[in-house]
């Protein structure tokens, strides 16, 4: 018996909440055993899937403050997953580019959240889970859409 009130139930809103606190929380919990987060892992995407940034464009990028930004970057600098570098003619500028083992640990990091995603997927058909993750791409690319119409004022 669910203890979740029907009228919940039906709120597809409520639903992808609580759905995605779980699958957050046990993502969280196996990078947690690696003495990361998830914005580590997020960085480590970026860098690995766009190339080497500006730090301040990465910032950007991902909707991270660009403070928060520095400290995550320092914790993946301090353990060799990243290196930085000082722009020459801009010393304001900091490129970040993903190392060996950067590389590495991210592809690990993959496998944990694939890991996670087939049991939380588990009551889906593989069908079905395709079908979802399209239908989740197309909301995810009208949100940042939306995200993009506020920052432009539009």
């Amino acid at each position: 018996m669910s203890a979740t009130p029907p009228s919940l139930l039906g709120l597809t809103t409520y639903l992808l909440s609580k759905t995605g606190r779980t699958a957050r929380s046990r993502l969280a919990s196996r990078l947690a055993e690696r003495d990361l987060k998830l914005w580590h892992m997020a960085v480590l995407s970026a860098l690995v899937d766009f190339g080497p940034h500006v730090q301040r464009e990465l910032a950007a990028r991902l909707g991270i403050d660009r403070s928060d930004m520095v400290k995550i970057v320092d914790d993946l600098a301090l353990v060799g997953l990243v290196d930085r570098a000082r722009d020459t003619a801009d010393r304001r500028r900091v490129t970040v580019t993903p190392t060996p083992a950067g590389r590495k640990v991210l592809a690990e990091l993959q496998g944990e959240a694939m890991a996670v995603q087939r049991d939380l997927l588990a009551p889906l058909t593989g069908k079905e889970q395709a079908q979802l993750a399209a239908l989740l791409r197309r909301v995810h690319a009208h949100v940042h859409e939306l995200q993009e119409e506020a920052r432009s004022g539009r």
